[in-house]
């Protein structure tokens, strides 16, 4: 995380984790550190989600804690856009969000409502109706069989939400400008949105 304090999240973690649904989980095991990358869930304050029985990090989760990091839009921003090029250096605007907590593992029924929510959620995302209904009772169950589910509860956040808030007002617009022009219009909302624009 960034060190600088103006560059905490303000938000709420749980929502931006929510929200973006994908994560890098990382833990140790005895072959050394490990990371996972999977979707994520909230439910209830605990943070859900499967891996394939394959992936390393399965054996070891069950009591163990993990480390998730979630991030959002990232944005290279160039020391041209500000008004004195000569005197910055290149650098990144980005969000992210650090949870640490210890895991435990889903029984075959936690796993399923995970599933169930899993498409509740996602699928309303890109306009789709999927449900678990739709598939062979059989094939589900040899489905679930091949992953096993997890559920983390937070113990620890960190966060950060670097959108040019050390920026004069003028380099913060002269950014945004530079940003838009290119395209990058999540990175311009971010700053517009981190100063109250």
């Amino acid at each position: 995380m960034h060190p600088n304090p103006a560059f905490r999240l303000k938000d709420d973690p749980l929502a931006f984790v929510a929200a973006h649904g994908f994560a890098h989980l990382f833990a140790m095991t005895p072959d050394g550190p490990r990371v996972a990358h999977a979707p994520l869930l909230v439910a209830g304050g605990e943070l859900r989600f499967h891996l394939a029985n394959g992936n390393a990090l399965v054996p070891h989760l069950n009591g163990g804690r993990l480390l998730v990091s979630v991030g959002g839009p990232g944005h290279y921003i160039s020391p041209n856009w500000y008004d004195d090029p000569a005197a910055n250096v290149p650098t990144w605007n980005y969000q992210t969000v650090e949870i640490e907590g210890p895991v435990t593992q889903l029984d075959a029924q936690g796993l399923e409502a995970l599933l169930k929510l899993s498409s509740a959620t996602f699928e309303p995302r890109v306009g789709e109706d999927w449900t678990m209904a739709k598939m062979a009772r059989p094939r589900a169950e040899a489905m679930m069989r091949a992953i096993t589910g997890f559920a983390m509860v937070p113990d620890t956040v960190r966060t950060t939400q670097k959108a040019s808030q050390n920026r004069s007002e003028d380099d913060a617009r002269a950014v945004i400008a530079a940003l838009e022009e290119r395209g990058e219009l999540a990175g311009a909302a971010a700053i517009r949105r981190a100063r109250g624009w």
